[in-house]
């Protein structure tokens, strides 16, 4: 491992990084059965950090065993919804303790921002747990006044339905929030009773590795949280696994059509949160002095690496000349760095894949004709970094206005109050989050409801709240994360009719 001298990094992160990190298999950290392992890299830089066991096909077939274990067997089957909580609860704190640690950590991995990892992504992950821990004595069943038409005159019944765990739960995160993803998957999960195996991106794994090791601090029985890392062939064994009840997945619309594929098998429960290329649309009467750096914020949080970036930003014809200037100009100035240096405010592309990624759709956003007023290349010449770019004169059918790029791009395009704009934003395959600016509030209401999408936010961007269900329309997913509604993802219902 190679670090500036100058790096601030906390003593506890660097004995985390001294060490190769290995698999967290029935309570027991442990070699993957190969005995391979992989790099991590910090993007900052391109110099690699550790060695992450790669676990394959026959670590998840331990992990899933050791799950099934935990959740027929073990103490976890048979503790109270009050111990689940408390144990929950103690995740929370223990990362608010630790909160600089995970944020460091983030950023050498991820590249964002320390500060912004420990405020929003620990902060938040923090949060989710908490959230959940209250959820473990709060799943009800109902009683069913049932007419039953068929039964003998004057016989009785007592019927009621129970929300039981679906079982073990086999859950893939991606690489853009690595820490908080996990949250979100974990923290219903086992509210609900349920075991997990998680599998971590192979870009980002570390913050999950450590969360671990807070499951082991919190008391958590064995087996109930199992954490294989590795590469797309151990997503593809928790997809198909038979002993998998349910699959969870996070990541590309490409991706979530395989493991839709792979969970035929014993067609397991499936929820899936996937792409997007969502519209951000700023009228006439917006509120300048909000819409522009709100906007600035839609696509640039998490340097642009981010599902929900409203990366087609639709303008008022009136003011689109000035809107898109003024944005152009705060994306200039915005502050690029290592997420290390307190004052960075956009960072690195997560791996050289991504940066040629994104690098390839600035080309052919340029070779399509559109006009960058400002960025357009990368920014200098160590790192995976890109110029935060602002491309107007963009035609619809181009890919910079089709496809998720993933990067700190926008492609600008106007509209006219005659024809409207719910027609242009929803022509789209994707549909998982939404903006409007605008002073009248009616309108913003009537836009609200042409658009479709799973979440719109109004004279904000990146409005979440962990009591707010997040998910997609058409393909940007199946099912809804957060809120009461991600416990339905955890529990399925049986109905119980008695005759008296």
């Amino acid at each position: 491992m190679t670090l500036a001298a100058t790096a601030p990094v906390h003593a506890d992160v660097r004995e985390f990084l001294g060490r190769n990190r290995q698999l967290l298999i029935d309570g027991e950290w442990v070699d993957s059965a190969s005995g391979r392992t992989f790099p991590t890299y910090d993007p900052a830089t391109g110099e690699k950090l550790t060695e992450v066991a790669h676990g394959q096909a026959e670590d998840v077939h331990r992990a899933v065993a050791a799950a099934r274990r935990a959740f027929e067997d073990g103490p976890w089957a048979r503790m109270k919804p009050n111990q689940r909580e408390q144990l929950i609860w103690r995740v929370g704190d223990l990362l608010t303790a630790k909160a600089e640690i995970f944020g460091q950590l983030e950023a050498l991995d991820n590249g964002k921002s320390a500060g912004i990892a420990q405020v929003v992504d620990t902060g938040w992950a923090a949060d989710v747990f908490r959230y959940y821990a209250g959820w473990s004595t709060k799943i009800e069943g109902s009683t069913v006044d049932v007419s039953m038409p068929f039964a003998p005159e004057g016989s009785q019944f007592h019927a009621y339905t129970l929300r039981e765990p679906v079982g073990v739960c086999g859950q893939i995160v991606p690489w853009n929030f690595p820490l908080l993803m996990t949250a979100w998957k974990i923290a219903p999960a086992i509210a609900a009773g349920n075991t997990v195996v998680l599998k971590p991106a192979e870009q980002t794994p570390l913050t999950a590795l450590l969360l671990g090791e807070l499951f082991e601090e919190a008391g958590f029985p064995p087996g109930v949280v199992n954490i294989v890392t590795g590469y797309g062939d151990a997503g593809a064994a928790i997809a198909a696994h038979d002993d998998v009840d349910k699959v969870a997945f996070t990541g590309s619309t490409e991706v979530g059509k395989l493991i839709v594929d792979a969970a035929r098998g014993n067609l397991k429960k499936v929820s899936l949160e996937l792409g997007g290329k969502s519209p951000n649309v700023v009228f006439a009467d917006a509120d300048l002095d909000i819409a522009v750096p709100g906007s600035l914020n839609a696509w640039l949080f998490n340097h642009g690496q981010c599902c929900v970036a409203g990366t087609r930003l639709y303008v008022e014809d009136t003011i689109f000349e000035e809107f898109t200037h003024a944005v152009a100009d705060a994306a200039s100035q915005v502050k690029i760095g290592p997420g290390l240096d307190p004052s960075t405010q956009l960072g690195p592309m997560v791996s050289q894949e991504q940066f040629d990624r994104v690098s390839r759709y600035l080309s052919e956003g340029i070779a399509d004709g559109a006009r960058a007023l400002t960025g357009g290349k990368r920014w200098g010449d160590e790192g995976y970094f890109i110029e935060p770019t602002v491309f107007v004169d963009c035609k619809p059918e181009s890919s910079i206005v089709r496809e998720e790029i993933f990067g700190p791009v926008v492609a600008a395009l106007p509209f006219s109050a005659e024809h409207g704009v719910a027609a242009v934003a929803n022509d789209s395959e994707y549909g998982l989050a939404a903006g409007i600016w605008t002073r009248d509030i009616s309108k913003a209401h009537r836009t609200a409801r042409q658009l479709k999408a799973g979440s719109v936010w109004i004279n904000q961007y990146n409005g979440f709240d962990t009591a707010m269900p997040f998910g997609g329309f058409k393909q940007s997913g199946w099912g809804r994360e957060l809120g009461a509604e991600a416990i339905g993802l955890y529990t399925q219902t049986k109905s119980v009719n008695v005759a008296l």
